[in-house]
Formats: structure tokens, sequence, C-alpha cells
């Protein structure tokens, strides 16, 4: 994720398209992985992602710069992956796309590929997937901005907007619910 010059938020936030396009050329990838692995599903996420962008553009000139932009982004990314989740009630599978999708250096026919350890390890990813969409949402949100974002800890509080013991806590009790539900594997 590379910085945005003060200057380009500057013009983004006038309504130039194209400071703007900077800017999600910039952040795109990690709201777009946030949604994911909040929402479970590809086509969800892509969604989500839109909408960030869509409210970023519009509120942009509310930014006050008090916090980063990326984690100004990825609240709007937490709040929207999880009010997505609720309105359409999403069954707490993962899609069939994430379980097909191919990792560039396991491609079929090539001599890495092993396609028993990859039904194993889809199975795996399905049922850690399955326990993390379990946990409460503030669990959730601060397993997934930790584990799979590799956020500190501080980032974390100002997405969530509570203190860093909080962040801790919520952690420690998802890292315990998660060896409870996954004891067995």
């Amino acid at each position: 994720m590379q910085d945005i010059s003060d200057d380009i938020l500057k013009q983004a936030s006038k309504g130039d398209i194209q400071a703007f396009e900077e800017i999600y050329k910039a952040f795109s990838g990690f709201v777009y992985s946030s949604a994911f692995r909040i929402s479970g599903n590809s086509e969800d996420a892509q969604e989500i992602t839109q909408d960030v962008f869509f409210t970023a553009y519009k509120s942009l000139k509310e930014f006050r710069a008090e916090s980063k932009l990326s984690t100004w982004l990825y609240r709007i990314a937490v709040n929207k992956a999880l009010n997505f989740q609720r309105k359409k009630k999403l069954n707490q599978w993962l899609s069939l796309d994430f379980l097909l999708e191919n990792k560039p250096d396991e491609i079929p026919h090539s001599p890495a590929y092993n396609p028993l350890k990859e039904l194993e390890k889809s199975e795996l990813e399905r049922i850690v997937q399955k326990a993390i969409n379990t946990l409460p949402d503030n669990q959730r949100v601060a397993i997934i901005l930790s584990r799979y974002e590799a956020l500190p800890y501080e980032e974390i509080a100002k997405i969530m907007k509570c203190s860093i013991s909080s962040v801790e806590s919520y952690l420690f009790r998802a890292k315990q619910n998660l060896s409870k539900k996954l004891i067995d594997y």
C-alpha cells in the first residue's frame, strides 16, 4: 500500500477524479481484502469495495486528517462490510469461487501442485473461516485486521474506535473462542 501525497488528497477532496483514482489505486486492494475477510465472499467484497470508495469520494472533503487516510478507509470498509453482512444475512460458508482459486505457484499440472494437499488446505481454510464468521463482530474484526491484514494494535484501535487494551481483549477472547471451536482440527 503506497502513501498518497497531500496534494493528491487536496485535489481529490475538491472533486478531481484523476486524483481520486490515485487514491483508489493505492488503497483498493486492502479495502477489498478486508471486505473479503469479513464477508467471506468475493462478489460481496467487490460490491462493498465499490460502496466504500463511493462513500469516500462523497465524504473526502470532510476528512480532517486526524488519522491516516488508510485508517479512515479501513473504518469505512469495516462498517460497510458488517452492515452489508447484517443486511444480507450471509450464510457462514465461503463462496465456491474462493475454494476453487489457484495459487500462482501451484497451478494444476505443475510439479508443485498436489490436489489432495490443496483439498485439505481448502477444507481447513473453509473451517477456519466458518469459525471466524461465528465470532462476535468486535472479535471477528480484530482478528481479521490483526491476523490477515497484519495491522498493529494502535491502527486496529483507531479503526475500531476503541482502546488498545480493548483490541488486546478482543483478540484474546477471539483466540480462546477459535481454539474451542477448532479443537478437533
